[in-house]
């Protein structure tokens, strides 16, 4: 039996600030955190629209922590041949191609004083965990699922879901000045 389109958008709009949020965590940039994050909602209308609705949180955050991964991937697959590049053009007298990406960093002062600095900080820890880790803390805790599925949607054992999660627990605490 199809499933109407408006549970389905219900659905997805539902889960769409917190999968941004997650995805802004781990790339630490909004245009891509998006882009994967729609990613994500395309792949989940198109391969399991016909899935019950129940099933649809586990799938989306399957879908979208594998893009976050790929992502991740491709990132380090682009630095490894930058960096390369930039050793075979050293004895050339050319430019250097890092001098041309632009920063994405938010430099308004305005825009960077309305942001929570509790929040701001928290957000910073965050994006400084491993990927593993990052994803055991934001589905475990920040998505409230269980151990088992954590360990489906990301692909690993229900025991390295509690160690990346103890890892980052321990981290956060030391990022964030609390005592262990």
């Amino acid at each position: 039996m199809p499933v109407p389109d408006r549970e389905l958008e219900k659905f997805l709009a539902g889960v769409e600030r917190r999968a941004f949020h997650m995805a802004r965590i781990a790339t630490r940039i909004d245009a891509e955190a998006l882009d994967l994050v729609q990613e994500a909602m395309l792949s989940l209308v198109k391969n399991y629209r016909h899935k019950a609705s129940a099933e649809w949180p586990a799938l989306f955050m399957r879908i979208l922590q594998n893009k976050i991964l790929d992502w991740h991937r491709k990132q380090t697959r682009q630095r490894s041949w930058l960096f390369f590049r930039k050793i075979a053009d050293s004895n050339e007298d050319t430019e250097d191609i890092l001098e041309h990406i632009p920063d994405t960093v938010d430099r308004n002062p305005a825009l960077l004083l309305e942001r929570a600095r509790d929040m701001a900080t928290v957000e910073q820890a965050l994006a400084a965990l491993p990927t593993r880790q990052q994803q055991a803390f934001m589905l475990r805790i920040w998505e409230g699922l269980d151990v088992a599925s954590c360990a489906h949607i990301m692909g690993c054992s229900e025991g390295s879901v509690k160690t990346h999660l103890f890892r980052a627990m321990q981290s956060l605490r030391a990022a964030l000045g609390e005592p262990a």
